[in-house]
C-alpha cells in the first residue's frame, strides 16, 4: 500500500469521527462508535493493522507508528467524548431526581383489611365474646357430611350437579359450612359451642350470588337449649354489627336440618325501620337462616335427642358486608377495585 493512500484513509477515518462525534448523544452511543473503529476484530482502524502483511518491508515501520498515532488520536477523542456524555447524563439525572423540600408531602394511603376480612374477623369477634370456639373445617368435603348427615334427602334440589361442584360422585367442594358442626359433634360430647368460618362453593352468579362466598355457621348443643336463646345470641349480634338500635325478627322457614327453622330479619339500620330503598319499604331486612338443630342430625352424630337440644345458624359474610357498606353487587368485593375499597374504608 502507497503512503499517499494510507494517509488518505487515515485522514478518511479522522473526519469520520469527527463527523460522528458531532451525532452522539449519550456514553452508550460513544461507546457503539469506539467499537466501529477500534474493536480488535472488526473495527475500521484494526482493519488498517491488519494490512501490514501487504507493506514492503521497508515501509512498514513508518506505516505502523502513522497506524498507531491515528489508534492513539481515536482512544483520546472517544475518552473526552465519554466524559463529556457522563457529565451530562449524570447533570440530567440529578434535575430529574432533585426535590423540592418546600413542597407539600403526596398523600399515601394506608392500606387495610379486605371488606369480607374484615367482617369475618368482626363477627369471629362478637361470638368468641360469647364464648363460641372457632373450628375450620375442610373445603373438600365427602357426601356424607355435606349432605346425608345433615338431613339432606336424596332428591333435594342442592344435591343436583347444576347446584353443587362434585369432584366425583363421592366428593365435592362444600356448599355450606354446616359440615362442621357434624364433625364436632360426632367428636365432641356437649355442651358444644363452635363458630365455623370459611369459603363454601355453590354454583350461582349474579349480583348477589358468586360461585365462591365465605360463610360463618354457629353450632350450640345443651341441655334445654330453646328458639330464644337463638333469638337471644343473633340479637347481640345485630346490635354489634348494624348499630345499637337494632331488633331481629323471626320468619318461619326451611332447611333440612333445623326444626323448626326459622328467617331472621333485621330492622333497617338505614330507615330504623320507617321503609326504605334499602329494605324495600318493609323496615326489615333478611339476614340469615337459622333454627333449632333437627333431632336426627343429633342422633346421626350419636347424640342423645332427648337430653341435648341445640341451634343453628348460617351468616353469609359476604351478605353482611354488603348490607353493611350498603354494596349493591358482589362482583366488587372481588374485583379489588381501590376506589371501591377506599371508600368503604372512608365509610368506616
Amino acid at each position: 500500500m502507497e503512503n499517499s493512500v494510507l494517509r488518505q484513509q487515515i485522514e478518511a477515518i479522522r473526519e469520520e469521527i469527527k463527523e460522528n462525534s458531532k451525532l452522539l448523544e449519550s456514553s452508550k452511543h460513544v461507546y457503539e462508535q469506539r467499537k466501529v473503529f477500534l474493536d480488535n476484530k472488526n473495527g475500521k482502524i484494526s482493519a488498517l493493522m491488519k494490512e501490514m502483511k501487504n507493506i514492503a518491508a521497508e515501509d512498514r515501520a513508518e506505516y505502523g507508528k502513522n497506524v498507531n498515532e491515528l489508534k492513539q488520536w481515536a482512544l483520546e477523542q472517544f475518552d473526552e467524548l465519554d466524559k463529556k456524555m457522563k457529565e451530562k447524563e449524570l447533570k440530567a439525572r440529578y434535575e430529574r431526581e432533585k426535590q423540592d423540600v418546600t413542597e407539600p408531602p403526596k398523600m399515601r394511603y394506608q392500606g387495610n383489611l379486605h371488606p369480607v376480612t374484615q367482617m369475618r374477623e368482626t363477627l369471629i369477634d362478637i361470638f368468641e365474646g360469647m364464648g363460641f370456639e372457632i373450628y375450620e373445617g375442610t373445603e373438600i368435603e365427602n357426601d356424607y357430611y355435606n349432605f346425608t348427615a345433615l338431613n339432606t334427602p336424596a332428591d333435594h334440589p342442592a344435591r343436583d350437579m347444576q347446584d353443587t361442584f362434585y369432584l366425583s360422585p363421592e366428593f365435592l367442594l362444600r356448599t355450606q359450612t354446616s359440615s362442621g358442626q357434624i364433625h364436632v359433634m360426632e367428636n365432641k360430647k356437649p355442651p358444644i359451642k363452635i363458630l365455623s368460618p370459611g369459603k363454601v362453593f355453590r354454583s350461582d352468579d349474579d349480583a348477589t350470588h358468586s360461585p365462591m362466598f365465605s360463610q360463618m355457621e354457629g353450632l350450640v348443643v345443651d341441655k334445654n337449649v330453646t328458639l330464644c336463646d337463638l333469638k337471644g345470641a343473633l340479637e347481640t349480634f345485630a346490635q354489634k354489627i348494624f348499630g345499637e338500635g337494632t331488633t331481629t325478627r323471626l320468619r318461619p322457614s326451611y332447611f333440612p336440618f333445623t326444626e323448626p327453622s326459622v328467617e331472621v330479619d333485621c330492622s333497617c339500620f338505614a330507615c330504623g325501620g320507617k321503609g326504605c330503598n334499602l329494605c324495600k319499604g318493609t323496615g326489615w331486612i333478611e339476614v340469615l337462616g337459622a333454627g333449632v338443630v333437627n333431632k336426627k342430625v343429633l342422633e346421626n352424630c350419636g347424640i342423645d335427642s332427648e337430653e341435648y337440644s341445640g341451634f343453628a345458624f348460617g351468616i353469609g359474610i359476604e351478605r353482611a358486608t354488603m348490607l353493611k357498606y350498603g354494596i349493591n353487587n358482589i362482583k366488587l368485593l372481588y374485583e379489588s377495585d381501590l376506589d371501591v375499597l377506599k371508600q368503604i374504608d372512608h365509610y368506616e
